[in-house]
């Protein structure tokens, strides 16, 4: 007798019905870069299609991401002063709790907010801490002004905080600060294994957030230490993380099935600028399908193990889905 596997692919119906990968807007979280000002709505070069928004013009984006599906967002604030201490990340006018606030007065419980938590676009040297008098990141400085900043968010009405420095010990820092605050409902989404990858280079122009003369490779992962990876996801597990985050993620399908057969968590993958810009150039150069080749991407995320996928593309899977 012969076999044959292709009666289950002989119609788009039947495939369907048997795809063993499913993709939904509701994995779908759309990051936002947000300055001070009013009326703006300027492209970013480094990425095609994405804009910085004053908190005026973020809200009617959003509202258009709302009518298309897309209600969870994650913003990073961008312009604020920069200092050597970060103390502007963390004052109740800095731009990402004005957002918040007023994103909460205008939609509610219809939108949930994601807010990124890191001190590389409030410092002058553009490092994800503070540094000490050898001019590397003091770990545990950096977790006060961490607390601090989490908690300014959700003071603000974020729903979410998502620490992103890889600080050690932050997550059971900032958990300790929103619980003593009675804010044991705000989740920590923990960038857990978040690579020193050059896949980063689009958002540091974005963000206005590149190191100065020194890389982060003391703090971020070394993208060739698999094991490392489930030891740090593990710690954040222990000290209350509610999700964990695989950054990057399209060169860390690997990482993403790891993590996903060694938590019970929800597993969350950043498709970052670098990847988002690689595929909006060279379909715009017209070599690639930019819809086959970004579903075919997101699929690959869901089918590695990611329940949810943080992507500059979700406007646009959501049309087509």
């Amino acid at each position: 007798m012969l076999i044959r596997p292709r009666r289950l692919r002989n119609s788009p119906i039947i495939r369907e019905m048997v795809a063993e990968t499913r993709l939904s807007l509701d994995m779908l979280v759309y990051p936002y870069f947000v300055v001070a000002g009013e009326n703006i709505k300027n492209p970013i070069a480094a990425m095609p299609g994405i804009h910085h928004f004053s908190v005026d013009a973020l809200i009617i984006d959003v509202a258009k991401g709302l009518k298309i599906g897309i209600n969870k967002i994650l913003l990073f604030g961008v312009g604020e002063q920069k200092t050597e201490d970060a103390s502007s990340s963390y004052s109740p006018q800095s731009i990402v709790a004005h957002a918040v606030m007023a994103l909460k007065a205008e939609f509610g419980k219809q939108i949930f907010i994601i807010t990124d938590v890191c001190t590389c676009a409030y410092t002058t040297h553009g490092q994800c801490g503070i540094l000490n008098n050898f001019d590397d990141v003091d770990n545990d400085k950096t977790l006060e002004v961490l607390a601090k900043m989490a908690l300014s968010h959700a003071k603000a009405g974020a729903d979410m905080v998502a620490p992103s420095d890889m600080m050690d010990g932050r997550i059971l820092k900032i958990r300790n600060t929103l619980d003593q605050n009675q804010f044991e409902n705000i989740g920590i989404m923990s960038y857990s294994i978040k690579f020193a990858s050059a896949y980063y280079g689009p958002f540091r122009d974005a963000a206005d957030s590149c190191p100065g003369t020194k890389d982060r490779k003391t703090y971020q992962m070394d993208f060739r230490n698999p094991l490392e990876t489930l030891r740090e996801a593990q710690l954040d597990e222990q000290e209350g993380a509610d999700i964990l985050m695989v950054k990057p993620a399209l060169a860390y399908l690997d990482i993403i099935k790891s993590l996903r057969q060694n938590t019970n968590l929800p597993v969350a993958c950043y498709n970052v600028s670098g990847e988002y810009a690689m595929v909006k150039v060279a379909a715009g150069a017209g070599l690639i399908d930019e819809k086959s080749v970004v579903l075919e991407n997101m699929y690959a995320f869901a089918r590695a193990g990611a329940n949810i996928i943080i992507t500059y593309h979700a406007h646009n899977v959501a049309g087509w889905l």
